[in-house]
């Protein structure tokens, strides 16, 4: 999401990813789902159930599931296919047109027809409402949409964008029923209407999300259950014990590292009936700095940290090894990572080269650098605490830095981190989609992301645009990769970690393996209980 702070972007693949997300099918509109209801558990909360409001993780679970997109990504792909649509295309030379034609027969599942009306209402009301919270970041360069006909949609953009598809085949793609949604604020009345593959039977913030089977679903999903419950526990504890109870068939964003390790270890001693499945992620942890901040709004305060920071031992000692660490911006396995700031700073602390920098920032004669780190509990993973605690440990270490972590709960957080209080602090990140863009683009540059008052003109106004239009994405490497090599050298953020994804289930759970991919897409209609 934001793909958001995704942070949104967040949670992480330190936490707990299990299989699940939207869709069934049976070719002939009547997707009834087969098997068995199934019960997923997870510390993470809604943020929003309204597709303009939500660009976290788990929202985005909601969205993919509840409602449709034009184009949706297949298991064990990264390149969207047709969804709702019939068939989506640029127009031929240039890539600032795009132009979708929906499938027949597509409705809501309150009975009313989506047409093309919808999905224009849908765009044009994400980018009006304009929220925070919400996915409008990903649509600043759609200049406008329309509907010349009921089947046809036409996105025109500001500029070429090749990762266009890409954008809309992810939780921002969600179309809802213009009847039913004001076209100027968000809903508020904990209901949804969609026309995915599941509806939004019940909803409680505090306690759990109901979903059923949608019997009018058209699309290419197969639901192999007969509805999903995502309950939301108070503490990993809690989660840890439910599935091992069986009380929930699965866990999914929030079990702690120390219980993912454990587990993973009775699996091998065939002991407490569970599976632990793990998959691909690209889910990432930066420490953020605003540039503006006395302290670290100094280079030298910067390289210092960057020269200290220990990541094999944190992802040892804190995640258990269930995240491995991470040397660029742009994560192992999209296309163009490379690892500048390995390169740049070495994976060990390297004291002599810190107290270097600091004098080069004014720092000196035995004076310790003050510097407060902030993070937040529950969010980006109950990790994240831990592992600043560890970072403050190893700077202290050093005898150069005189460290300490502050957490706070994610609503003081964000507001903090809004009006420029915290000089260095956590973000998280969950790609919207699979493409060294969406670790770039929403990072730099007047109202990023990170709210860390960084612009990198080259990055912004040349590299960038460059990629944008290129439709051959390998093509786009070299671009790539000096901006990781910019972005080492400026340093507004520093790399921690890339995570994995985790299912723990009971282990009559079936399908966790097609839910677990670098789309970021979590599938509840693959998910079966026997």
């Amino acid at each position: 999401m934001r793909k958001r702070d995704q942070w949104l972007a967040a949670p992480l693949g330190a936490g707990l990813v299990a299989a699940l997300l939207s869709g069934c099918g049976t070719g002939d509109g009547k997707s009834a789902g087969t098997g068995n209801p199934v019960v997923m558990g997870m510390t993470d909360k809604i943020v929003s159930i309204d597709p303009a409001g939500g660009y976290d993780p788990v929202s985005w679970v909601l969205f993919t599931n509840v409602f449709q997109s034009l184009l949706s990504f297949p298991k064990g792909s990264t390149t969207p296919e047709p969804e709702a649509a019939e068939s989506c295309g640029f127009a031929e030379g240039g890539s600032t047109v795009y132009k979708c034609t929906l499938k027949d027969g597509l409705k809501f599942s309150n009975g009313h027809a989506l047409t093309s009306e919808d999905v224009k209402f849908s765009f044009d009301r994400i980018k009006r409402i304009n929220d925070k919270r919400g996915p409008a970041v990903m649509f600043a360069g759609l200049d406008k949409v329309e509907a010349p006909d009921a089947k046809t949609v036409v996105f025109r953009l500001k500029t070429a964008d090749a990762t266009f598809p890409m954008k809309i085949a992810s939780g921002a793609g969600s179309i809802v029923d213009h009847s039913e949604y004001a076209a100027d604020k968000l809903r508020t009345d904990n209901k949804a209407v969609g026309s995915g593959a599941y509806t939004l039977e019940e909803y409680d913030p505090e306690d759990e999300a109901v979903f059923g089977v949608n019997g009018s679903y058209e699309g290419p999903a197969k639901v192999k259950n007969t509805g999903m419950t995502m309950k939301f526990f108070k503490s990993p504890d809690k989660l840890k014990k439910a599935v091992q109870d069986g009380s929930i068939d699965l866990a999914y964003r929030g079990l702690d590292m120390k219980d993912i390790a454990s587990l993973e270890q009775a699996t091998a001693t065939q002991k407490h009936g569970i599976q632990v499945v793990q998959g691909n992620s690209a889910e990432v942890m930066h420490l953020v700095f605003n540039m503006h901040d006395p302290v670290v709004g100094k280079l030298g305060v910067r390289k210092a940290i960057a020269h200290l920071l220990d990541r094999s031992t944190l992802v040892r000692d804190v995640y258990k090894r269930t995240a491995e660490p991470l040397y660029s911006i742009v994560p192992a396995g999209i296309t163009g990572h490379n690892t500048a700031f390995f390169a740049s700073y070495g994976d060990r602390p390297q004291p002599d080269k810190a107290a270097a920098a600091l004098r080069e920032a004014g720092y000196g004669n035995g004076k310790k650098v003050p510097l407060t780190l902030w993070a937040t509990p529950v969010r980006y993973g109950p990790g994240t605490v831990p592992a600043f605690q560890e970072i403050a440990q190893q700077l202290n270490a050093s005898g150069l830095f005189d460290a300490q972590v502050k957490s706070v709960p994610i609503d003081e957080f964000e507001k903090g981190v809004e009006a420029g209080k915290y000089g260095a602090y956590v973000k998280g990140w969950v790609p919207d989609y699979p493409d060294p863009d969406n670790f770039t683009q929403p990072f730099f540059g007047k109202d990023n992301v990170l709210n860390n008052n960084y612009d990198a003109k080259r990055i912004t106004s040349k590299l960038l645009p460059g990629t944008a239009g290129q439709p051959d994405r390998q093509a786009t490497k070299p671009a790539f990769r000096e901006m990781q090599d910019i972005v080492a050298e400026d340093l507004p953020v520093i790399p921690i970690w890339q995570g994995k994804q985790y299912a723990v289930a009971g282990e009559n759970i079936a399908g966790l393996q097609w839910t677990l991919d670098a789309s970021t897409v979590f599938r509840f209609w693959e998910i079966s209980k026997g």
